[in-house]
């Protein structure tokens, strides 16, 4: 039977009642798991983890007045003494991979299981992270795309990156004539160049291809 010492106290944060309770009741008698608190959003969990006894957040990411990506990076600039487990229902690469470079020391989709759950708590209080599986499997295949498109990037010139990352961006050729200091009819230059060399036939092309090869985020 676990100790009270031995007890994770957990700070549960997401904008949906029936969510919170639904995790509540995962964390029942023998567990080795204690609730010592609820939050609607990532300003509220802040709050509550500057006075409260706090090892693990389980946070949400889309909650409105703080996001959870925000409340992270928050959190974990405090120190590494509590620990920021992400639960949501996004598992795209590029969002694990932002949630990882904010610090968080774990992610899991709300799919998972009891078991997950648990584990990936008793996991961070440890000091390791705790991935989901499939949602490691996904960022690994991401990053092997990207180093593909940065491959694919390396005979660019210097301004041809600058004007494919203004691109994918959204801005017009005035505007990206307006930041690199060049004329509306050169960046239309450009972007032809960029089409031949990368065989793209058009522009939401050179913006995947940007976007897969990390010009932007």
């Amino acid at each position: 039977m676990t100790e009270h010492n031995d007890i994770i106290r957990v700070l549960l944060v997401d904008d949906h009642r029936i969510i919170l309770d639904g995790l509540l009741g995962l964390f029942g008698p023998g567990s080795g798991v204690e609730c010592v608190g609820t939050a609607s959003n990532g300003e509220e969990a802040l709050e509550m983890v500057g006075h409260l006894a706090v090892d693990v957040v389980l946070m949400d990411l889309d909650m409105p007045v703080m996001d959870g990506l925000e409340a992270t990076g928050r959190i974990k600039a405090l120190g590494p003494g509590v620990k920021v487990i992400i639960l949501s229902m996004h598992d795209e690469p590029a969002m694990v991979q932002r949630v990882m470079d904010l610090g968080a020391d774990g992610y899991l989709v709300k799919n998972c299981g009891r078991d997950e759950l648990l584990l990936a708590i008793r996991d961070v209080h440890l000091g390791r992270r705790h991935f989901g599986s499939a949602l490691l499997e996904g960022l690994l295949e991401h990053r092997k795309e990207a180093a593909s498109e940065r491959g694919a990037l390396k005979d660019l010139s210097e301004r041809e990156q600058e004007v494919l990352a203004a691109l994918a961006e959204g801005l017009t050729n005035k505007e990206i004539g307006e930041r690199l200091f060049i004329s509306p009819r050169t960046v239309d230059t450009h972007r032809t160049n960029l089409m031949k060399k990368l065989d793209v036939h058009n522009v939401a092309g050179l913006v995947r291809l940007a976007i897969k090869a990390g010009l932007v985020k």
